[in-house]
């Protein structure tokens, strides 16, 4: 059984980071639905959260002189009020609600991603509201990612800067989730002690996404990726 756990996390994590790597969002998107063939949704949250800690560290100090720090002021303390909501509904509700609930979110992202082409402006009541849901789905489902996209892109002034305050802002709901899993129980010695075995996994992901991105087609490997989202999500509501 240890042997399958370890599995199953090294191929979420691989491909999850990957994805993550070559197009720069949607790693835990990809990486949930793998882990829950195995664990609850708490320990696959666990398990991410984890290695977004070795993801922020790097690529935050790489962008730190990009990052536009009066939108993640903005966004701070929604951001901290809805993780604290997100991990508390994580630890007190119903599993099978909350992943049947992860599917509706995976497919209303793939068709918010597929039929969205223009942006519209976003207030202060909006962004505070955005920073609240996405600390939320943050804390339930590591998902938030999307719903930061909304406010950031309208706020930053050129792509440069848009990625930089996303990979901040993305550190700061790891700074704020991983002692909230602790103190909640959801995330244990155990957790560390599976994702240090699998680091080099994660590692190794990193290093192929690198590759892979400055080969592909972007545009191409975007489109079949929403395909398996939709199918992922589409899986999670069924069963």
């Amino acid at each position: 059984m240890e042997i399958d756990l370890y599995l199953i996390v090294s191929v979420a994590i691989f491909f999850g980071f990957f994805v993550q790597t070559v197009v720069g969002f949607a790693g835990s998107l990809i990486a949930l639905p793998i882990l829950l063939l195995s664990v609850g949704l708490p320990d696959a949250i666990a398990y991410i959260s984890i290695f977004y800690i070795f993801s922020s560290v790097f690529l935050i100090n790489k962008e730190w002189n990009n990052i536009d720090f009066s939108i993640l002021y903005k966004l701070a303390f929604p951001t901290l009020i809805g993780v604290v909501l997100g991990i508390l509904v994580l630890a007190f509700t119903n599993p099978v609600l909350l992943k049947k609930a992860l599917g509706i979110f995976i497919i209303l992202y793939v068709i918010y991603v597929s039929l969205i082409k223009a942006d519209f402006q976003v207030g202060r009541k909006l962004v505070a509201m955005l920073g609240i849901l996405g600390g939320f789905f943050s804390g339930v489902f590591s998902t938030g990612g999307p719903l930061y996209v909304i406010s950031v892109k309208n706020m930053a002034i050129d792509v440069k800067t848009f990625r930089a305050t996303m990979i901040g802002i993305m550190g700061l709901i790891t700074l704020v989730r991983i002692p909230m899993l602790s103190v909640s129980g959801i995330l244990t010695f155990d957790h560390w002690k599976v994702a240090l075995i699998i680091f080099p996994v994660f590692l190794l992901a990193q290093y192929i996404g690198k590759v892979v991105y400055s080969k592909i087609d972007e545009f191409y490997f975007k489109k079949v990726l929403l395909v398996l989202l939709f199918f992922s999500g589409t899986v999670l509501i069924i069963n």
